[in-house]
């Protein structure tokens, strides 16, 4: 499995996966250069994507949809809330609707729902064979009932958007941070190192941060966050990075 953040943040956010000869992009929130770009230096091109699968219509996570489809005509995979929520898309005819799972030969997608302000909002957990990888970003909490599905995994991309006082006493109005903190909104730093706490184990290999907020978190303090949380939890693990807004994160390369 070849798995690679190609941008992640609130520019926008684009993730590669390829799989059993199959080449997909989990969301498409970055520009078609961008992500023409992006690609090439992974040795890859945007004729070869086969399918786009949409987690929300926010459009950080949708902006070159409309324009990539037209160019290169992939599968788009998407909830039926979510296609009702994409107009200009009610022409195209290559959208599959997705509820629970995405198979392709070996490879399964699982959806989970989560809490974001939006129609429907998912994440996934990617299974090919042994491999295995949590993508879960722009969601307000972590549902208990999902914990032993995502439990164990090689690799987890996650949320840690915000250290909530640099939130609290930042630029944003009053309005936004109450947005950022809800349980619609996004995961905090010490969040998304407690429910990794719970979740990582044997199996697992790297933990990538995501989505980290420009205006109210750092790199530094999203690291310092996990790495004092997994030390009070005496875990012991350090291969960990945060994704990048604007460069290539490599997370697994087969």
């Amino acid at each position: 499995m070849k798995l690679c953040v190609l941008a992640s943040g609130s520019e926008g956010n684009v993730t590669f996966l390829s799989s059993n000869n199959h080449k997909i992009l989990i969301d498409i929130g970055k520009n078609v250069k961008y992500i023409t770009d992006r690609l090439k230096e992974i040795d890859e091109t945007p004729e070869n994507i086969e399918a786009i699968i949409i987690s929300h219509t926010h459009n950080d996570h949708v902006a070159a949809l409309e324009r990539f489809v037209k160019k290169y005509h992939p599968k788009v995979y998407m909830t039926q809330k979510m296609f009702f929520d994409l107009p200009n898309l009610e022409a195209y005819d290559n959208i599959i609707i997705y509820e629970d799972n995405i198979i392709m030969d070996s490879l399964k997608i699982t959806s989970i729902k989560t809490s974001h302000d939006v129609t429907d909002s998912r994440n996934f957990i990617i299974e090919n064979q042994e491999e295995s990888a949590v993508y879960l970003t722009d969601t307000g909490y972590l549902n208990r009932k999902y914990f032993e599905m995502l439990k164990n995994k090689n690799y987890y991309l996650f949320e840690s958007n915000h250290d909530i006082a640099m939130l609290m006493n930042g630029p944003y109005p009053k309005w936004l941070k109450t947005r950022v903190l809800g349980t619609s909104g996004h995961l905090s730093n010490k969040d998304a190192s407690f429910y990794l706490t719970k979740l990582i184990g044997d199996n697992t290999k790297k933990i990538v941060l995501m989505h980290l907020s420009h205006k109210n978190n750092t790199e530094e303090k999203a690291l310092e966050t996990i790495h004092q949380t997994f030390q009070e939890y005496q875990i012991a693990f350090s291969d960990i990075t945060c994704a990048k807004q604007n460069e290539i994160t490599k997370v697994a390369n087969d």
